[in-house]
């Protein structure tokens, strides 16, 4: 909350928008029915004091090789003979 540059009075913000990805415009209204002052204010970003913590990257894994296909001895023959 701000307070009125002239009575000092508290003042409610009464609308704002992004200058940039950083910075902020803010209308502000005295609530003070004699002085009803109004202003805008200028609300930055000026350091960042903790960080999100940031995804440990994942370790890279070889791809499995791809299996051949068996195609000898993949049919039993049914004429075999026990020796």
């Amino acid at each position: 909350m701000m307070h009125c540059p002239y009575c000092k009075s508290p003042a409610h913000a009464k609308s704002s928008r992004y200058m940039s990805e950083q910075v902020k415009e803010r209308y502000h209204q005295c609530t003070n029915l004699d002085c009803s002052c109004t202003f805008k204010t200028s609300e930055s970003i000026t350091k960042v004091i903790t960080a999100p913590p940031q995804p440990e990257p994942l370790p890279a894994v070889a791809p499995e090789p791809m299996k051949e296909r068996q195609t000898l001895g993949r049919y039993g023959s049914s004429f075999r003979t026990l020796h």
